[in-house]
């Protein structure tokens, strides 16, 4: 008898352990997803202090805007390094999709490039658009800058990380360029990073 007490009690003192143990590693999980929830809000904060909100023009007329631009000047990236006479092709696919043709000449060889994508605009007013040449990867394509006669365009990304200056012509008014540099600072773009593009 006295050996099955004893048992129960070592039984019970087992159990207790157990579900101890078991609420202490709970706890310190739930301790753990806490802390990452605040890491988490941390980082979203200090991304969405160093990029504020990007304003976009308040619209686009998407018939003006098709046809053939220019690039006057672009944040370098890898899908235009090397790259001279650039220009984009925009027309209609459908009501909703917008054909993209860019194209360039590698200032090393010559050697011209072209690639197709697609584009559509994520809002009413048009100013706001994804665009995809890898599919299903689409990128965003935000208009900032917009000449009222659409002679000339600046469109960025909200992350300040990609930035075109476009126009009609393959040649645009140093005024009108001033003009542009002296309201990128305000937006959150770096002029010091433009790559002025070679066009012959």
């Amino acid at each position: 008898m006295n050996f099955l007490i004893k048992q129960h009690k070592k039984d019970t003192k087992k159990s207790i352990f157990k579900y101890t143990k078991t609420k202490r590693i709970s706890f310190m999980k739930n301790i753990f997803k806490l802390l990452m929830l605040i890491f988490t809000l941390f980082l979203f904060t200090a991304c969405s202090s160093k990029n504020p909100p990007l304003q976009t023009v308040e619209k686009v007329e998407l018939e003006k805007y098709l046809g053939t631009w220019y690039e006057i000047a672009r944040y370098e990236h890898f899908f235009e390094k090397d790259c001279k006479n650039v220009s984009a092709n925009y027309s209609m696919m459908n009501e909703e999709t917008i054909k993209v043709i860019n194209r360039c000449t590698k200032i090393q060889t010559n050697e011209k490039k072209e690639v197709i994508g697609r584009a559509y605009a994520t809002d009413v007013t048009n100013s706001k658009l994804k665009v995809s040449f890898f599919r299903p990867f689409y990128g965003d394509y935000w208009v900032l800058i917009l000449d009222k006669n659409y002679d000339y365009v600046v469109v960025g990304t909200p992350n300040r990380e990609y930035l075109w200056i476009l126009s009609r012509t393959s040649k645009l008014d140093e005024k009108i360029k001033n003009e542009i540099l002296q309201k990128l600072p305000a937006l959150g773009f770096e002029t010091s990073k433009l790559i002025w593009t070679i066009q012959e």
